[in-house]
């Protein structure tokens, strides 16, 4: 499900941010019917005419907030956005209350299972019709996710905070970005060797991280 208002940049690729319950509401809608097209029949497919007809709107109504095909894409791009760091978020709360074993295996798991259920993000993403807006906030949504995974890491006590541990979270979210969306390519539900691989492969590199943190304390 994607959320109606939020950016990936903190404000809102709409062309105006709905204020009123209802106007939020037809938002929301619109955006579902665009998330079923694009499930259903690809990126290519959400046009304006066409996502107006699938949500049994006027096409002047949907143009109040999304005036074209980038606009949908930069909107639905942000639901996704906002619904992983959600639960990066959640996690970084759950960390600061238990004690992980293996934080990589359950930062992947997690992520994962939502990866199987965001279909309409799996269509985005392994399409060709990203906007330059969608790809720009991405860069900054990985950001945040490592940030995400820093906090994490901090809650769990595994690592001390600094410049070299928001280095190496950056880099960890990068490659298991890049390995994820492989395994989803080659299977719906995630290739689980090549999920189990970068479990492994992370394990490494954090071993690594909280080696090197070890070597730079007095």
């Amino acid at each position: 499900m994607v959320h109606a208002t939020t950016g990936p940049d903190g404000g809102t690729p709409l062309r105006r941010t709905p204020r009123q319950a209802r106007s939020r509401a037809r938002l929301a809608l619109l955006l579902e019917a665009a998330e079923r097209i694009l499930v259903g029949e690809g990126v290519e497919a959400l046009t304006t005419t066409r996502v107006a007809a699938e949500a049994k709107v006027s096409v002047g109504s949907l143009y109040q907030y999304l005036p074209d095909r980038d606009a949908i894409i930069d909107a639905l791009a942000a639901g996704y956005f906002a619904r992983l760091e959600e639960v990066m978020d959640e996690l970084a709360g759950t960390a600061a209350r238990e004690r992980w074993e293996d934080p990589v295996g359950v930062l992947i798991d997690t992520f994962a299972g939502v990866y199987r259920t965001e279909h309409g993000f799996r269509a985005l993403w392994f399409g060709s019709g990203l906007t330059e807006r969608t790809r720009a906030a991405d860069r900054e949504h990985k950001r945040r996710m490592a940030d995400g995974t820093r906090r994490v890491l901090l809650a769990l006590g595994v690592a001390p905070d600094d410049a070299a541990l928001a280095r190496a979270c950056h880099a960890a979210i990068l490659a298991a970005d890049a390995l994820a969306q492989e395994a989803f390519r080659r299977a719906p539900g995630g290739d689980t060797d090549l999920l189990d691989e970068a479990k492994a492969m992370l394990r490494c590199y954090l071993t690594e991280v909280v080696a090197r943190a070890g070597r730079r304390e007095p």
